[in-house]
């Protein structure tokens, strides 16, 4: 572990509190730190990389129920940073009229965050990008907020199949405007990863 990263890993291991949950755009809080949000799809592991990142069990909800998560919940890590969950988008039960409704909120939400400094956008690596994914990405890339993809669940994939994800994953972010070219691989199982992830979003603490 290089000094980035340990730096990284302390900031991550002090105090990490649920502080604010909106449920529309006008009840979102103010904004006194810098935020670095996370969004997937219902089932791409969201809850549990951010679990993950900051050594706890339970402190991102990690439901049985892909899609659970109907709010963005807002988490103040050290008074240094503050990670945001945004809810799960992709998840067929949903009718239509609630995809709008989440597609509105996000969208209220990225333009509204003058100190939003980054997306982690997760994608299950054993399924790929898919056409949901790029959907929100063309969402991202006209809020102009920069985002990285960040493929999650790669314990379950041979050394092959990662490289070969990563490979078709920064091919798809070369074609987006607003997309890092660095794809992080992480698993939240094994801990693979999730040093680098925790340094490279220190990187943008207060």
């Amino acid at each position: 572990m290089n000094a980035a990263e340990e730096a990284a890993r302390k900031l991550f291991a002090g105090p990490c509190d649920f502080i604010w949950g909106a449920t529309t755009a006008e009840s979102l809080p103010p904004e006194k730190l810098n935020e670095v949000a996370f969004v997937g799809r219902s089932n791409a592991g969201k809850s549990s990389l951010v679990n993950a990142l900051t050594g706890r069990k339970s402190l991102a909800r990690v439901s049985q129920t892909p899609g659970a998560t109907r709010q963005i919940n807002f988490f103040n890590l050290a008074d240094r940073l503050m990670l945001v969950d945004l809810p799960g988008y992709g998840f067929a039960k949903r009718s239509k009229t609630e995809a709008q409704a989440w597609q509105e909120m996000i969208f209220s939400y990225l333009r509204r965050r003058a100190r939003l400094r980054r997306i982690a956008l997760l994608i299950d690596a054993r399924r790929g990008v898919m056409d949901s994914d790029k959907e929100v990405m063309a969402l991202l890339d006209q809020t102009a907020v920069s985002y990285g993809l960040v493929l999650t669940k790669v314990d379950e994939l041979k050394p092959g199949e990662r490289a070969e994800a990563q490979a078709k994953a920064a091919a798809e972010a070369a074609r987006h405007t607003a997309a890092l070219a660095e794809v992080q691989l992480t698993s939240a199982l094994t801990g693979d990863g999730i040093a680098g992830l925790r340094a490279h979003l220190a990187a943008l603490a207060e």
